[in-house]
């Protein structure tokens, strides 16, 4: 057993120590506590702590609401009220800009944040022992549960059910996706399932399309998690933005598109998959936009080939960021307005690194929590040339 001092929390949740000169990452815990851990599986100079006890706890520190936390892998900051979670989230934020993108921004980092319990409006469950739950953190062990305090309550609802109904089954294997809006719950299963198992989901839900704030959204097309903050997102990344011709990257379903086609005379929207391009024509023609050009390709491909320069760009790019062809690519079309919307702050700074060398400057930057009790955050970043 080690005594730590933890310094500060660093993006994926953990606090950072150090000891004999090595860098300790133990989960859990808040700047400025004293802890107990076992350090364990050290490499080169890093090595991770398991939490033993808190001998003396920040202020900030409040008793978890879920049952589950520190076993289940989904939350980080349960221990801490959440005025404290935003504020260690924006100061990892200007952490990962300065360390790997080497920006050093100046400028306030507004912070739009909604109710932080019972927002997500899509989950991923497995099964398995007659349990279904979530894997902890690094591993694939099962923690069963029977509600999540951050779902939607419907889906709360829909996984006390499944816990009940599931341990009366013949044991099996699966993972299975949720996902609700206010009305209905959409299932998404690819694994193979006892039959009492499959008739126990249809009535729970269906695999049809659901709408989300009228838009339709298939099981295999991607949507934000977080059902309070989708307008305020919008918002965020458009202002008040219009203009000619402006490009959605990473469309998905249209959740940007639309509303830049009702600011610009024409949009151009890009998504590789096939999901959420058939969901955008559906969604383009029931809102009556005419305005739109889909393109179901890779952003890269279709990047390659554009030879005209909009007005904006909008970028929404996975967890992998935009990536060294697509910068290039960007810099090469150079588009007055680029605003890129990152899920991971440290793909987000490689990203504007290599488009600050391209000439363009750092304007406003937006932290939306569309992930309360986690280590996870989305970022607005607006550029202009």
């Amino acid at each position: 057993m080690t005594e730590l001092h933890i310094e500060k929390l660093v993006y994926g949740g953990d606090g950072l120590a150090r000891e004999n000169g090595h860098v300790v990452l133990t989960p859990f815990v808040l700047p400025g506590e004293t802890v107990q851990a076992e350090v364990t599986r050290a490499k080169n100079d890093l090595a991770r702590g398991k939490l033993l006890n808190v001998v003396s706890p920040a202020p900030q520190r409040i008793e978890p609401r879920c049952p589950y936390f520190t076993r289940c892998g989904g939350c980080h900051y349960q221990h801490a009220n959440y005025e404290y979670q935003l504020e260690q989230k924006k100061a990892i934020l200007l952490e990962v800009l300065r360390r790997t993108g080497g920006i050093e921004y100046t400028e306030e980092i507004a912070v739009i944040a909604a109710e932080p319990w019972q927002y997500r409006n899509r989950v991923q469950l497995h099964i398995a022992a007659g349990k279904i739950g979530y894997f902890e953190g690094g591993s694939h062990a099962l923690v069963g549960i029977n509600h999540c305090p951050i779902a939607s309550p419907k889906l709360s609802e829909c996984i006390a059910t499944l816990a009940r109904e599931v341990a009366r089954i013949r044991p099996f294997e699966a993972t299975l996706e949720l996902f609700t809006n206010e009305n209905a719950v959409q299932f998404n299963l690819r694994d193979r399932v006892p039959p009492q198992f499959i008739a126990l989901l249809r009535t729970l839900g269906v695999t049809t399309p659901i709408q989300y704030g009228g838009l339709r959204v298939s099981r295999d097309t991607f949507f934000q998690v977080n059902r309070f903050l989708t307008d305020k997102l919008v918002d965020a990344a458009l202002g008040g933005s219009s203009g000619q011709w402006a490009m959605d990257l990473y469309a998905g379903a249209g959740l940007f598109t639309l509303p830049l086609a009702r600011r610009f005379e024409r949009v151009t929207a890009v998504d590789d998959s096939a999901s959420a391009s058939r969901d955008l024509e559906h969604n383009a023609s029931a809102a009556g936009i005419m305005n739109l050009q889909t393109h179901q390709a890779t952003v890269d491909a279709h990047l390659l080939a554009v030879t005209e320069t909009p007005d904006l760009i909008v970028a929404d790019p996975p967890r992998t960021g935009i990536g060294k062809l697509g910068v290039k690519e960007l810099a090469r079309i150079r588009a007055q307005g680029l605003t890129i919307v990152s899920c991971d702050p440290a793909t987000l700074a490689r990203d504007l690194k290599g488009l600050i060398l391209a000439g363009y400057k750092m304007g406003e930057v937006m932290l939306i929590d569309l992930f309360p009790q986690t280590a996870h955050f989305e970022t607005v970043a607006k550029l202009r040339l």
